[in-house]
């Protein structure tokens, strides 16, 4: 009984985590892939995979079942190019599980390094104390859609001869000294799940510059097929469905429009935010960037006179839906107890984790909602005798 309760409670959000946008060329297209009878990987994926490719400026896209499958199928893509069974990938240790479990899943061995609290990435200051003889790739994630310093990490990647994978899942949009995000690494890996701008309900995609990593990539998503019933590597079955495909080519049609009104209720919600500056750690935007928002992240700052607890339960009971912060993998999941980390290796990102959430500012979300957020924040300092 308690599930229904909770679920129909997030029914009444006023304002809620994500949202679909499911156009008529979108309905359309189903409704002839349904009537074609032919709904496994057909044209109208690879319409999507070309129209994706062009949207961020490369030669290759691949499209797959799930941005997990998409990470999993880039690191994969590591034994092309010398990698052995348990070498590394360097990912951070705040993050979704899932980039962590898309390294184990290619049969290689995640090497966490702590993040920034005020961006939320991979810091590039501790990345090259990481780097082992095992050590094959370096996945930075650009988390909530703020670009992770890739100067950084490609100078590291080159000293070190190693590839470059950026976990692009929630960056749709996003870029970095004028180039678009995805386009920077040797690869780059999409969530296409129903919370980004770009969807295709479930699904990724995965982009290159690269031929030969498109090729693997294209026999990988496919248990590792190179010809008809010819198996050349250990792949996946992985492939996306022309229903998929079809929402992501409505999705893609209107993707400005979208991106437009996540980036003015972002730069909109920073600028309400600065009046909380003394409790909150919010992301902001660097000349050098632009934000690809994929949610708006709230960390409690180590003053604040309330707790976490206190504060997502007060927006929840107004109606404004969140999401934890995710966690520290290593030493917060206890899926990773079999690594041996402990508590306090990666006090950043544990930090990020026990003191902060996200909630939606998605292209559904007008303005009066974000004031209502605002407004919500601060009866809520008031209401702990904060100033503001």
């Amino acid at each position: 009984m308690e599930n229904s309760s909770n679920l129909s409670a997030k029914k009444d959000f006023k304002v809620p985590f994500g949202t679909v946008s499911l156009t008529d060329k979108a309905c359309g297209l189903i409704d002839t892939a349904l009537k074609s009878k032919w709904v496994t990987r057909g044209k109208y994926v690879q319409e999507f995979e070309e129209k994706f490719a062009e949207l961020f400026g490369v030669k290759y896209a691949v499209a797959v079942s799930s941005g997990t499958d998409a990470d999993a199928i880039c690191c994969a893509t590591l034994y092309d190019y010398g990698a052995k069974r348990g070498d590394e990938v360097i990912i951070p240790a705040l993050t979704f599980v899932a980039t962590a479990n898309s390294v184990l899943q290619a049969g290689l061995m995640p090497k966490f390094v702590d993040v920034e609290r005020h961006t939320l990435n991979i810091d590039p200051a501790k990345i090259e104390a990481a780097v082992t003889d095992k050590t094959r790739a370096i996945m930075p994630v650009h988390l909530m859609g703020k670009p992770a310093a890739m100067d950084a990490i490609n100078a590291i990647a080159k000293k070190y001869n190693l590839k470059v994978i950026e976990d692009a899942a929630e960056a749709h949009g996003a870029e970095y000294r004028g180039q678009k995000i995805g386009s920077i690494g040797d690869m780059a890996a999409f969530s296409l799940y129903a919370a980004h701008i770009v969807t295709t309900i479930e699904g990724g995609i995965i982009i290159t510059d690269d031929p030969q990593l498109a090729e693997s990539m294209q026999s990988l998503r496919n248990h590792g097929m190179v010809n008809k019933f010819e198996f050349s590597r250990i792949g996946f079955s992985a492939k996306m469905n022309e229903i998929e495909a079809a929402v992501g080519l409505g999705n893609i049609e209107i993707f400005d429009d979208i991106l437009g009104k996540r980036r003015r209720n972002l730069l909109y919600l920073i600028d309400l935010f600065k009046a909380f500056e003394e409790y909150f750690i919010v992301l902001h935007e660097a000349e050098h960037e632009k934000i690809g928002p994929h949610a708006f992240s709230i960390v409690l700052k180590e003053s604040c006179p309330f707790s976490k607890k206190e504060f997502v339960d007060y927006i929840e009971a107004a109606g404004i839906d969140s999401r934890n912060l995710f966690f520290s993998i290593p030493t917060q999941c206890p899926s990773y107890a079999f690594m041996q980390h402990k508590l306090g290796e990666f006090p950043e990102s544990e930090y990020c984790a026990d003191h902060g959430t996200h909630i939606g500012i998605h292209q559904d979300i007008e303005l009066p909602q974000l004031d209502y957020v605002a407004e919500v924040v601060r009866e809520f300092l008031s209401q702990k005798g904060c100033r503001v």
